[in-house]
């Protein structure tokens, strides 16, 4: 007689050990920390536009609040002073620069020191009012604002206002700047002024070309 026996049942499918769970979780982390990441890279700043690029096509450094806090200060007699040592810190002249272009300046002040060459800021950080001053001097002084506007940039387009340059003296440490500044990455602006300079390549690259005046 045949006996009657009951199928054996399929096993049961097993739960995921707890190493492999913690794998999974693992993997998962890591996606979504790299998803964040490229967001960030990617995102438009607060008012929607894509934060400039300095010459070469580099990202300038987020802005340190120390230094916002001293360009924004109110304004100083000492701005207007036209011998100012470039290792003065302490000076809003100097301390108003951005920190790229002192640590450049400081930097290319000391080699010229050790080739005999004083070098001396005549104009650094500029407040506002003080950049005012200088352009209604230069409409009194060329006749219109158009043609003053070749010599003095207004205040919501200087370099100086925003830190981002510096006038050297005297003329043998302008000369030697413009010869070695690329070496600091720091390069002549402006063809008619030989005594301005503001960061335009990376440090050892080529300068471009300076424009004939602060309206071309």
């Amino acid at each position: 007689m045949t006996s009657l026996r009951t199928a054996p049942r399929p096993p049961a499918a097993k739960a995921p050990s707890a190493t492999r769970r913690l794998v999974l979780v693992g993997t998962g982390l890591i996606l979504l920390a790299a998803a964040v990441l490229v967001g960030m890279r990617v995102a438009p700043d607060a008012d929607g536009a894509a934060p400039p690029a300095h010459a070469g096509g580099r990202v300038p450094p987020r802005e340190d609040p120390q230094e916002l806090e001293v360009r924004d200060a109110p304004d100083d007699p000492r701005l207007r002073e036209d011998h100012v040592d470039p290792f003065d810190d302490g000076h809003p002249a100097i301390a108003g620069l951005r920190s790229g272009l002192r640590v450049a300046l400081q930097d290319a002040a000391r080699d010229a020191e050790a080739r005999g060459i004083d070098m001396w800021v005549t104009s650094g950080r500029r407040s506002t009012a003080y950049q005012q001053e200088l352009l209604d001097q230069a409409v009194a002084r060329y006749g219109s604002l158009a043609e003053a506007l070749r010599y003095v940039a207004s205040p919501d387009t200087s370099s100086h206002v925003t830190g981002d340059a510096v006038d050297l003296g005297p003329t043998q440490a302008d000369d030697w700047m413009i010869r070695h500044g690329a070496d600091y990455g720091l390069c002549q602006t402006y063809a008619n002024e030989m005594w301005h300079f503001e960061l335009a390549t990376a440090p050892g690259g080529t300068c471009p070309a300076p424009r004939p005046d602060a309206a071309g």
